[in-house]
């Protein structure tokens, strides 16, 4: 063996011992994290519902109108789709044809015909409506807007009411991830406090806590939140209806985290370091926190991540028949309250565009959840 190929095998053999020695020597976060990257679809699933999360958070700016602002000229108006080309040519620059409202003679309501003559131009970081981002930042642009400040672009089409399906899209994304988000961390930390109790003193404390649990478990959810819409005060804003609903739902999702933790604890709650921190004088609080929960917070991450798109399928199907957020709130179940006749699935069928986004973001969290169960399994692959 020549001096040349010793060398390159020692040099190969020291990248190797590099590179277990940084993988011997990683944490647990980093570890899930590199398994998790090498999770495609989970990477994937990552951006989508990266994208949605901004979308929402900058809805005001994203968004070309207000939730309610209304085109009158422009009722129950298809999709616009802006073009390079048309009968007059092509351009560099996006474009629409312009709308003329006509009455329609049989049925005297107003409709619009686009006006192929007419071109209307696609201009970014156009001026708008005055707004605040995040309800602090004062601005008037807006991502994307027309040349004419007469004229309106729609590219999901428009509601009953000449509002624009993109923008309320938009808003209800914001209302409807927010929702789940804060409804599974209410749900989270009660589980935590009670599942960590019961777990950690067994015994009457323990039996105690699963007859409340199973109390909180059989109450019928439809006829509980019948009863609670009809008892919010009709004078309530729409702040009060969202947080109150963002509390309802999280104060009754979290049974079933609280009963898992509560079997994963009593199963270790007697091992020789639980013991050993208690005989140190440790807290029980101490003992929990820092010593029995890290032993399976892959699993508390897992199901934490699972929990979110039934929070999130929770508000839209209680939004939808009327028993959760109500107008002028906007969220996927609002939305969705328009799509429920047939007249709608046969004119205006872009009203069922916020169902895909449902659809979309509970796929995405499905598939984090996959990814992150098999990351945080230690007896994976090796990397």
């Amino acid at each position: 063996m020549t001096d040349a190929t010793a060398g390159k095998l020692s040099a190969q053999e020291e990248k190797e011992r590099q590179k277990r020695l940084k993988y011997y020597s990683a944490s647990q976060s980093t570890l899930i994290w590199w398994r998790f990257k090498r999770h495609r679809a989970a990477m994937v699933a990552s951006i989508i519902l990266g994208l949605m999360a901004l979308m929402g958070i900058f809805a005001e700016f994203v968004a070309p109108y207000g939730p309610t602002t209304r085109d009158t000229k422009y009722i129950d108006g298809a999709p616009q789709i802006p073009m390079f080309c048309d009968q007059n040519g092509c351009s560099f620059q996006p474009f629409i044809h312009g709308v003329s409202t006509k009455r329609d003679p049989v049925t005297l309501r107003a409709i619009s015909i686009p006006d192929p003559e007419k071109r209307v131009y696609v201009t970014f970081f156009a001026k708008g409506e005055e707004t605040r981002v995040l309800g602090i930042i004062p601005t008037n642009r807006h991502l994307f807007g027309l040349s004419d400040p007469q004229a309106k672009l729609h590219l999901w089409g428009t509601d009953s009411l000449g509002r624009d399906v993109f923008s309320r899209t938009m808003y209800a994304t914001r209302t409807s991830l927010s929702i789940g988000v804060i409804g599974v961390l209410i749900s989270f930390v009660m589980a935590l406090l009670i599942g960590g109790i019961a777990g950690y003193a067994g015994g009457m404390t323990d039996n105690v806590i699963q007859r409340i649990t199973e109390v909180v478990r059989v109450v019928p959810i439809i006829p509980l939140y019948m009863g609670l819409a009809a008892a919010m005060p009709k004078e309530w804003s729409t702040t009060q209806v969202y947080f109150a609903m963002t509390l309802i739902l999280g104060f009754f999702g979290w049974p079933t985290l609280a009963r898992r933790i509560r079997s994963q604890l009593l199963s270790i709650r007697n091992e020789d370091y639980v013991v050993a921190a208690r005989l140190a004088g440790a807290r029980p609080g101490r003992i929990i926190g820092q010593h029995m929960l890290p032993s399976f917070t892959s699993f508390i991450i897992v199901d934490l991540v699972i929990s979110f798109p039934y929070m999130i399928l929770a508000e839209t199907a209680l939004s939808f028949v009327g028993l959760g957020l109500r107008p002028p709130t906007v969220s996927w179940g609002v939305l969705l309250q328009q799509a429920q006749s047939v007249r709608v699935i046969e004119q205006t069928p872009w009203l069922f565009i916020p169902a895909l986004f449902v659809v979309v973001a509970v796929l995405a969290f499905t598939v984090i959840g996959d990814g992150l169960r098999d990351a945080a399994d230690p007896y994976s692959e090796a990397r």
